[in-house]
């Protein structure tokens, strides 16, 4: 690759990673929108957290249309499309006249979101296939600190303004940055490593075994990281005795704390095998969860919350970094989308799961109970690894 050409590839990859930095803070930014949506539409809190439900849920819905949808078009005509989307559903949402429109509205922004992930991460790790984890940590890295900053950025245009233009500018900054992007593309000689994938269904067969090895690690442990943060408010005030205001401050500080392990983690998975790594993290947030139920205090409490929140984000650019890297060229978006579409669905069902078993039991006893799970994956995992019943990381290649 010439110089000229990896530098207009790097201009693609920044114009990426401030797309994703506006797509996740699209899927973010409702839950501080609660207040003023009860006020505005006269609804109750159970009403609007519908809206968080659709927007997840329509971030799990479209990737495997997705996925299939790439084996005919271009990746990065896609990631436009959803850079497009994702403008005309932040306008909508920002014109919306009931609480029906802002759940329309919600699961747009949702769905933008997940066509966009499944687009682009095969096209991020195909720009520079020689780093291809230090590519996934930064462009994590930006889509975490969305996560991070849409409190922050919601709060403070709330104080100056309404909600209304909280979308308005998202839709005008997605917008500028899908134009960017546009132009950045247009100018870069882009990879053509998916050209010849082409069948879905053949991709996913001939690549089930890391398809399957990354829902049965990734699916398992974000059901039960879905549910603990979601609960992880009501658990701070109710187990550990702290006030609402901490434990709130705390769960920033869990997801802050995702920030440096995104990109740290992207370039330890460039450097190490990768199953061992990926076993590792998931030991330690098993470690993590399992010495949190214990904690007492707020310095325990607080160490305790930012090290599993540092250790469990460093599973997803691992994670992605050996699907994307071992998946062959004539597979990846095809079996990268399937395993998306199934670790999605699993871990949907986080929320229900602990708020079903902390019904009749406490919190510590149900966070303990779900560590001990996903220490038996661990241990399950571990054998098949020294049995060769998992794969590698090496790219599997069609046969």
């Amino acid at each position: 690759m010439s110089a000229s050409n990896r530098s207009r590839r790097v201009h693609v990859f920044g114009s990426l990673c401030a797309l994703v930095f506006f797509v996740n803070f699209g899927r973010v930014a409702f839950a501080p929108l609660y207040g003023p949506f009860i006020a505005e539409f006269g609804v109750n809190r159970a009403t609007v957290g519908v809206t968080a439900s659709l927007v997840w849920l329509g971030s799990a819905l479209p990737r495997i249309p997705t996925g299939y949808l790439l084996t005919r078009v271009a990746r990065h005509r896609v990631v436009l499309a959803t850079g497009a989307f994702l403008t005309g559903a932040s306008a909508f949402t920002a014109l919306a006249a009931t609480i029906e429109m802002v759940f329309v509205g919600g699961f747009l922004i949702g769905v933008s979101s997940g066509a966009y992930f499944i687009a682009a991460n095969p096209l991020i790790s195909e720009l520079f296939p020689e780093r291809v984890g230090r590519v996934i940590g930064v462009h994590g890295t930006a889509m975490q600190l969305a996560a991070v900053g849409a409190p922050v950025t919601v709060g403070a245009l709330l104080g100056v303004t309404d909600w209304r233009t909280v979308f308005w500018l998202l839709a005008a900054v997605a917008g500028l940055t899908t134009l960017v992007l546009f132009v950045t593309t247009r100018r870069a000689d882009l990879p053509e490593a998916g050209a010849d994938d082409r069948h879905l269904v053949r991709a996913v067969r001939r690549q089930w075994r890391l398809v399957f090895t990354g829902i049965a690690i990734l699916g398992v442990t974000t059901l039960v990281w879905n549910g603990f943060w979601n609960f992880y408010t009501l658990y701070a005030v109710e187990a550990k005795g702290l006030t609402s205001g901490t434990a709130n401050l705390l769960l920033t500080g869990m997801f802050a704390a995702g920030v440096p392990a995104f990109w740290f983690a992207g370039r330890l998975a460039d450097r190490v095998a990768y199953v061992p790594l990926l076993l590792s993290v998931l030991a330690g947030f098993v470690v993590c969860l399992f010495a949190l139920t214990y904690a007492s205090g707020i310095v325990a409490v607080t160490v305790a919350t930012l090290a599993t929140g540092a250790v469990v984000h460093c599973l997803f650019p691992t994670i992605d970094t050996f699907l994307l890297d071992s998946l062959p060229d004539a597979d990846r978006s095809s079996a990268y989308s399937a395993y998306s579409a199934g670790m999605m669905t699993m871990q949907a069902a986080g929320g229900t799961v602990v708020g079903v078993l902390s019904t009749d039991l406490p919190y510590d006893l149900v966070f303990r109970l779900l560590a001990v799970a996903l220490g038996a994956l661990v241990v399950v995992l571990v054998v098949a690894y020294r049995a060769d019943l998992l794969p590698e990381g090496a790219a599997e290649t069609p046969t």
